[in-house]
């Protein structure tokens, strides 16, 4: 049986309207990319300047900046954990002329326990890790303690009596300590701050016993004598504490916690600015320079490019999760 479709002089317009719409949407994503970028780029860091937020991401955006042939420049928003910044973001313009600093907190502990406004899975395209340090366990040098087996003995002993300072309710130095406990099977009082800034003198002071913090902030006080490091909890010992061994070697080798910073995008960006900012990435930390600075900072870059960050976000989220689970912690 032959059948006979009639044509149609709408239909056939209204397609024909798509494929040019279609064509023209091309053929301008493609001379954006080729034109890209033709201004200067800004790299939103959602925290306070001075941290290593932003000190990795100054560092990255000295070589970007020299491969794309265009100014970066960095802004800092800090407020409610980098979560503020980070929201802000993802509701702006998406033009691929601003880019993101991806923080472990916005993007893999916060959404767990939190509603947030964006979809780490959807939203978030990763370009490349420019910071990674592991947390250090130190304590105050009045307490006598010098080894992470003494002081998980002196708390099986004490159970509920050595105070441990964190950056804040949630922070990774505060989950650092929830997986410490559930390890080392041991009870103490956390103490939370605003920022290791704060709880670092309450500990050089004596007002508190002991404090997860980020190696290379806690790193010229340990070599002053003001507190004595007893472990990093990190894969190696990090360049900041070449001499503290790790959590590992003391026993413990499931207590990691790490800080670390990445640029990432909106998954709204074109697809050919993603991958022109990619490949400038990967040759700019390239850059021996760009390593030293880093290691003089006590700080590595990781493993570079993209799929390495978003492993490291999708493991992170389904540690951090777990741990917020079962320790209970609520949003403050």
């Amino acid at each position: 049986m032959t059948s006979i479709v009639k044509r149609c002089p709408a239909r056939g317009l209204w397609l024909r309207g798509v494929v040019t719409a279609g064509i023209l949407a091309f053929t301008t994503t493609s001379m954006q990319a080729q034109d890209f970028p033709n201004k200067p780029i800004r790299i939103v860091v959602p925290y306070a300047a001075g941290g290593p937020s932003d000190t990795g991401t100054r560092l990255a955006a000295e070589p970007l900046a020299r491969e794309l042939g265009k100014p970066i420049v960095v802004e800092n928003r800090g407020g409610g954990g980098g979560l503020n910044a980070t929201e802000a973001y993802f509701k702006g313009e998406i033009d691929g002329y601003t880019i993101l600093v991806g923080a472990i907190g916005p993007l893999t502990i916060i959404p767990a326990f939190k509603s947030v406004s964006y979809d780490v899975e959807k939203d978030v395209v990763p370009l490349t890790t420019v910071w990674r340090s592991a947390q250090v366990l130190a304590v105050r040098p009045t307490l006598g303690i010098k080894t992470v087996a003494e002081f998980v003995a002196y708390a099986r002993a004490n159970p509920n009596k050595l105070t441990i300072g964190s950056a804040g309710v949630g922070a990774v130095t505060h989950l650092a300590i929830e997986v410490l406990k559930r390890e080392a099977k041991i009870d103490v009082i956390h103490v939370p701050f605003r920022s290791t800034s704060e709880s670092l003198p309450q500990l050089m002071g004596g007002q508190i016993d002991a404090l997860f913090g980020d190696g290379p902030i806690i790193a010229p006080q340990v070599r002053s004598g003001h507190i004595v490091a007893l472990a990093v909890a990190g894969p190696a010992r990090g360049q900041a504490l070449p001499d503290v061994m790790t959590m590992a070697e003391a026993g413990f080798p499931t207590v990691t916690a790490e800080s670390w910073f990445g640029l990432v995008v909106s998954s709204k960006t074109p697809q050919p600015i993603i991958e022109r900012l990619q490949s400038a990435l990967a040759t700019a930390q390239k850059d021996p320079a760009y390593h030293e600075k880093l290691a003089k900072q006590g700080a590595s870059a990781g493993e570079p490019g993209p799929a390495a960050l978003a492993k490291l976000i999708r493991d992170d989220a389904t540690k951090w999760s777990q741990v917020i689970k079962a320790a209970g912690i609520k949003p403050q």
